[in-house]
């Protein structure tokens, strides 16, 4: 008899493990998720501000398995953990495992701003970022018809908080958007003086890279006409002005929310496995602490066994991907009667992208670059992490347009009927 797994979420680490146990005869694979189809995280705001289409980014989880005989899809929500009867209560019925994999990831985190999580913009699904996309092209024809200029504004101007790579590559795709594209397609709109800040809790951006990428980060944000607020943080929003912590305010109706990521809680996880931010905490081979047979890995988790990252390994992509990858030589393993090897994580590097042909790249043994090559590296990058080649087609076509004639065509207003 196969045993049984059962993986909560088809994010990187989710996916990834799935992917290494394709051949394997001695489990059948069942991947959980509240979608129907994978996404690219890293590039929602492109989608959102009107470079991609959610389809160069997504791919069903039924086609991208449909060659694996031990797989099996399942949509649903996870609402329950039944650790003693190995049993998972979904919202869409009950699952018995022999192993659970938990790779939900994480969610946005309004820090308890409830006004903030009202009425701001959140950067975490493809659905956030299609609302985005809606909402901001049509507060650009609401602010059209306005023939007031001084009364434009709120709807122009962009507040982003957040000044780590979402916070940077939004604000500069807007900064681009308003000194091209918008000026080219909203002639009424020229010389309203819309302007866009970017807000950040702390003295520098993009905290985790190097001291380089920060400052060419920052010098080349305001060469494009970002306004960065640095020690600087929101602490209100009410659909119309956002108010700091020091007293200060900025009338927008748009506020960008790219700061902040919180875990899920699940019943039936005891309480002392949580750790800070929500994260489960898991030993060196990724299982829960005291659970038997349950494994987190990716973001939801923290493991400080790695000698390297004693704190817990960073919430990057790198780190989901790995651990999917080293659970499920574990699984084989374990088949094979074979001891567990713990993880232990190889920092790649981290980059961000700023605009055209500006980029920072921080690569092992403090190799850094900047400007056209840091820019090549993270296209490149990207484009083959892309899970499937027909989404790096598409991708790469979209990017070849909007690169040599500085005009797409996905800005649509598409929404439900009753919206």
């Amino acid at each position: 008899m196969k045993k049984h797994i059962v993986v909560i979420g088809g994010g990187f680490a989710g996916v990834n493990l799935v992917k290494k146990l394709r051949k394997s005869s001695e489990y059948q694979i069942k991947l959980v998720d509240k979608n129907n189809y994978n996404f690219f995280p890293p590039l929602l705001y492109q989608v959102s501000t009107g470079f991609l289409d959610p389809s160069s980014i997504t791919f069903p989880f039924r086609n991208l398995f449909r060659d694996q005989g031990n797989f099996r899809f399942h949509m649903g929500s996870l609402q329950e953990i039944k650790p003693e009867e190995k049993r998972i209560v979904l919202d869409t019925g009950e699952l018995d495992y022999d192993f659970l994999v938990l790779a939900t990831g994480t969610q946005t985190n309004f820090f308890g701003l409830d006004n903030c999580q009202k009425h701001a913009i959140p950067m975490k699904t493809l659905e956030d970022a299609l609302d985005m996309r809606n909402i901001l092209l049509q507060r650009l024809e609401q602010a059209a018809r306005i023939k007031d200029k001084s009364m434009r504004l709120p709807y122009l101007n962009m507040v982003i908080a957040g000044g780590g790579p979402t916070g940077v590559e939004i604000s500069g795709v807007f900064a681009e958007l308003r000194n091209n594209t918008i000026r080219k397609e909203f002639p009424e709109l020229v010389g309203s003086g819309s302007r866009i800040y970017l807000v950040n809790g702390g003295n520098e951006l993009l905290s985790p890279m190097s001291e380089k990428s920060q400052q060419y980060t920052l010098e080349k944000l305001q060469e494009m006409g970002v306004e960065v607020l640095l020690n600087t943080r929101v602490v209100d929003f009410d659909g119309e002005k956002v108010l700091m912590k020091d007293g200060s305010h900025i009338y927008s109706k748009n506020l960008i929310w790219a700061t902040g990521v919180t875990g899920y809680r699940f019943k039936g996880i005891p309480e002392e496995c949580y750790q800070r931010g929500n994260r489960i905490a898991v030993d060196e081979t990724n299982k829960v602490l005291n659970q038997d047979a349950i494994y987190v890995i990716g973001d939801a988790s923290v493991m400080t066994s790695d000698a390297n990252f004693p704190e817990g390994h960073p919430q990057l992509a790198q780190v989901a991907m790995q651990q999917g990858t080293a659970l499920a030589k574990n699984f084989k393993r374990a088949a094979e009667g074979k001891a567990l090897q713990a993880f232990t994580y190889t920092d790649k590097g981290s980059m961000a992208i700023i605009g055209s042909n500006k980029a920072v790249a921080d690569l092992p043994d403090k190799i850094h670059f900047n400007g056209f090559l840091a820019w090549f590296i993270w296209v490149f990058v990207h484009l083959f992490a892309l899970i499937d080649y027909r989404n790096r087609v598409r991708t790469f076509y979209n990017w070849s347009i909007e690169y040599f004639t500085k005009n797409q065509d996905l800005r649509l207003i598409i929404r439900p009927k009753n919206k």
